[in-house]
């Protein structure tokens, strides 16, 4: 890291003002050749000073120029932010004279990057900035600014360190037997201490759901035969025209989606074809894409007609719904009823989208599944990453392995490597141990300039 880059921090467009970034140990330097105003090597640190960027003949914009030195930066090295007027032109004229003069085009999120490697934040920080750019919900903004904040790191160091406690006292006890001062530790003591930490990591995956929840919405599919009230839910549900409505069935032959806020939640709304067995081939796509989408959606709504009998196609999706979150919503209740409903343990509502009766009911079914309400009050400091999750759950194993060896009497040396193994897990997630190729995958779906 001892070259300077930059970037362009600012949304490329027409503007009020772009926002240029520049990070490194020459980024005053550099940026001061292109300046003309005050020397900007001798301006006080975190001050903002005005002026005009040149390219040694003439004028190309009037900026503002902040300059702040490190370590009290983002990246901790010096940096250089350049305002100037929003504009395509403008702003790519200033980042090529930027380039000219001795920077590097910064990777994407590479300054969250260097301040990663140069300990300002750790793993689980950096990557709550990304999610605090993606964040579509007061919910999930909260809930990226408590990892920005380090409130989940600090329960991850929590259990490290008590992990790092038992390995302190099983080597002292193991290297040191005549040090009468450390604990001795029996499989009595380490069980409890075991359990303390299993109970930790269990209380960390519950919440996994509502972090996932917060972060991507609740992507729920409204599935049922053709012309059963399908597109109409959708369009009641989002107060809006977005699917075409006739009484011609199979008219939605594609995927429509739309998507509305539930207790700060999103509830991602994809109205999907009418299963049915069909020769036509392009209402056969869309069939496939129906029953593909079941398998992946957090929650399925199944529309079904009030006023018919069950058919064998209706049948046949309450069979392939059996081990997913359902919501039966009987549709056209305003007229005779044919239906008789199978004996199943499904939420069912009842409501026509003509008159818009027992869509309330419908959201208030939603928010009960999901617990939205009581999410949407607590703290949100959870886990909303597939790679954490996965490090905690691979975490959990080694150190349900230790308690189950416990009750076959190993010794407390034999369940040191599984100990150790769940430390070393739990400091991938806050990058305590990490490689070359992970921070690449990570840092690359950040954003240029970020």
């Amino acid at each position: 890291m001892s070259d300077t880059i930059c970037a362009i921090s600012s949304a490329l467009g027409v503007g009020a003002i772009s926002i240029i970034r520049v990070s490194g140990p020459k980024s005053i330097e550099i940026v001061n050749k292109i300046f003309q105003s005050k020397n900007l090597l001798k301006v006080k640190d975190h001050s903002v000073t005005y002026g005009h960027i040149w390219d040694g003949q003439k004028t190309i914009d009037e900026v503002l120029i902040m300059v702040m030195k490190g370590p009290k930066t983002y990246t901790t090295e010096d940096v250089v932010e350049i305002n100037c007027h929003g504009g395509i032109a403008v702003t790519n004229k200033v980042l090529e004279l930027l380039l000219d003069n001795g920077c590097r085009l910064a990777e994407p999120g590479e300054f969250t990057k260097r301040a990663f490697l140069n300990g300002r934040i750790d793993l689980l920080e950096a990557e709550a900035v990304q999610d605090l750019l993606a964040s579509e919900t007061e919910n999930a903004r909260e809930m990226s600014i408590n990892q920005l904040e380090g409130k989940l790191s600090q329960k991850i160091k929590s259990i490290r360190q008590k992990l790092l406690k038992i390995m302190a006292n099983i080597e002292v006890n193991l290297d040191y037997p005549e040090y009468e001062d450390a604990p001795q530790i029996t499989n009595k003591i380490l069980k409890k201490s075991l359990d303390d930490i299993n109970n930790d990591l269990i209380n960390l995956l519950d919440n996994t759901n509502n972090g996932k929840i917060i972060k991507a919405g609740i992507c729920t599919a409204i599935i049922g035969r053709p012309n059963v009230g399908k597109s109409s839910l959708l369009n009641r549900l989002l107060d809006e025209d977005k699917a075409i409505v006739t009484s011609i069935a199979g008219t939605t032959r594609d995927l429509v989606e739309g998507s509305f806020l539930l207790s700060g939640i999103k509830i991602n709304l994809i109205d999907t074809a009418g299963i049915r067995e069909t020769k036509n081939k392009i209402e056969k796509i869309g069939v496939d894409k129906t029953k593909s989408l079941i398998s992946k959606a957090d929650l399925v709504i199944l529309v079904l007609d009030n006023n018919s009998r069950l058919t064998k196609d209706d049948q046949k999706l309450l069979n392939i719904l059996k081990n997913k979150n359902v919501i039966i919503f009987v549709n056209k209740n305003d007229l005779k009823s044919k239906l008789s409903l199978p004996k199943n343990n499904f939420t069912v509502v009842f409501g026509n989208t003509v008159e818009e009766k027992g869509v309330d009911n419908l959201l208030l079914k939603i928010k009960e599944i999901f617990n939205l309400d009581q999410i949407s009050t607590q703290d949100p400091t959870y886990l909303s990453n597939v790679r954490h999750k996965s490090l905690v759950k691979e975490a959990q194993k080694n150190i349900l392995n230790c308690l189950n060896n416990l009750n076959f009497d190993y010794t407390v040396d034999f369940l040191a490597s599984d100990i150790k193994k769940a430390w070393d897990l739990l400091g991938e997630i806050i990058g305590e141990t990490y490689n070359d190729e992970l921070l690449d995958e990570l840092f690359s779906n950040f954003c240029l300039g970020k």
